[in-house]
């Protein structure tokens, strides 16, 4: 015997049920478009180099069209870029920017954001960051160095103070083949990274020479308190950045 009431009841299970289907729908699509922040130390395109009380050094590299995820810098940071590269930076809560970097540009940028960087060249982009671990306490403090920037030239020598950020002095430098950096005294540590590949011979004062083979990307950290001469040994200029202390 038919029910008229009973087919009224059941006939809003279908509506009932079609919401419900839309919820569990729903939910995994609005949670993939939430962007999760990560740690740098997270981030798979940065790989730490190497880390002290003065720096925390990331050799980065993005494949082509590739994006980093969404990673935070807490500390002030400088970044040296190997190769020309064109990408995009998007910093959390903005508009993504399009960037241009030339092979061997180091640039100063403030922390305590998060950003994706997504690589728009058919190259590899890679860079050197360096984190400014003692940012915080050095931002306020004077300058040990009274040049902030300038230019000095010796035969086959051209080294170039780019900026002093944060208790550093971030210079570059380019030897001509066989040309040689003078007699110079290091009072503090600094960290040496090669923009390009090269063969550097250092001869400190007091000790025998030492010969050095680095690839573009490589990082060296050097103690202070030294004198020594620098001498390109390889057959093409060589350029790296130095970040004093």
């Amino acid at each position: 015997m038919n029910d008229p009431g009973r087919w009224k009841h059941n006939a809003t299970i279908p509506a009932m049920n079609y919401a419900w289907l839309s919820l569990i729908f729903l939910v995994p699509l609005l949670a993939a478009q939430t962007v999760t922040e990560v740690e740098i130390t997270a981030e798979p395109a940065h790989h730490l180099a190497m880390e002290n009380e003065y720096v925390r050094v990331f050799q980065v590299e993005a494949a082509p069209h590739a994006a980093t995820l969404m990673h935070r810098h807490r500390h002030d940071y400088i970044f040296i870029t190997l190769g020309n590269s064109h990408i995009s930076n998007q910093i959390e809560g903005k508009e993504p920017i399009d960037v241009t970097l030339d092979d061997g540009e180091a640039r100063f940028v403030g922390g305590n954001f998060a950003h994706i960087a997504t690589n728009l060249s058919d190259r590899p982009f890679r860079n050197v960051t360096i984190e400014l671990m003692q940012d915080e306490k050095m931002r306020s403090a004077p300058s040990r160095w009274p040049e902030e920037s300038g230019e000095k030239i010796a035969p086959g020598v051209v080294r170039k103070v780019l900026f002093i950020k944060d208790g550093a002095r971030i210079s570059s430098i380019t030897l001509e083949a066989g040309a040689t950096v003078p007699s110079h005294h290091h009072d503090g540590p600094h960290l040496f990274v090669a923009v390009n590949d090269c063969n550097l011979r250092s001869e400190i004062e007091g000790s025998g020479p030492i010969d050095g083979r680095f690839k573009s990307g490589d990082v060296k950290w050097m103690h202070g308190n030294y004198t020594h001469t620098l001498t390109n040994t390889g057959k093409q200029p060589a350029r790296f950045v130095t970040v004093e202390f």
